[in-house]
């Protein structure tokens, strides 16, 4: 369970994701380390549909701020066979499961400490912190404290000098391992696509103009 909140997925919310380190140890103090979790993360963007806003590894815990995976994929998972009740016909499909926010960072965890664990008796701590984004000046306010997280702890003077964060795509939209949800991006795939695609607003920005 989350720290002292309740989970609300489905909710079509984004989500501000923080876990830690066992017993906060720097286990992610090499750049080797970090790679291997930018490319679990970006490996469960594309399983799950995710749209990644921003994200920082820092040597004990990450930080994340993303969707719940699309409903409209392709890969949206069946339940287990279920016999009809009071028949003796043969076992029938459940209702199509929608993968949850929840699933999709199970997966990331168990994806990196899989790489990374080593001689390790555990990798992760077991609870982390799940915020919903519910308004603009919210998912503003937690895309700046991911960014200058790196300063406020010591390892840079500018959140541009960190590597291991979404801070540079934002700043001149370098493309890194994870693909940021953005303006970059999505004239990126104007190009990609030879054509006029809709702009990319972030998560509540139209409550910035209400």
């Amino acid at each position: 369970m989350p720290w002292g909140l309740t989970r609300f997925h489905h909710s079509g919310q984004s989500h501000f994701v923080t876990f830690c380190c066992y017993h906060r140890r720097r286990l992610f103090a090499t750049d080797a380390s970090r790679r291997i979790f930018e490319s679990a993360l970006e490996r469960v963007r594309r399983s799950f549909g995710l749209q990644v806003y921003g994200y920082v590894v820092m040597p004990e815990h990450v930080h994340l701020l993303l969707s719940e995976p699309q409903e409209d994929r392709s890969s949206v998972r069946t339940s287990p066979l279920k016999p009809k009740a009071g028949l003796n016909g043969p076992p029938t499909l459940g209702e199509p499961q929608q993968d949850t926010l929840a699933d999709a960072l199970k997966s990331l965890k168990q994806g990196v400490s899989r790489r990374l664990i080593g001689d390790a008796e555990h990798f992760w701590q077991k609870r982390y912190y799940d915020f919903n984004i519910r308004n603009y000046a919210q998912f503003v306010e937690k895309l700046r404290y991911i960014h200058r997280n790196p300063v406020t702890a010591g390892l840079c003077e500018r959140p541009e000098e960190w590597e291991w964060s979404s801070f540079r795509h934002y700043a001149i939209g370098c493309e890194g391992r994870v693909e940021i949800e953005s303006e970059w991006t999505s004239r990126k795939r104007e190009r990609a696509a030879g054509a006029i695609c809709p702009a990319v607003e972030l998560p509540h920005s139209s409550q910035k103009r209400a």
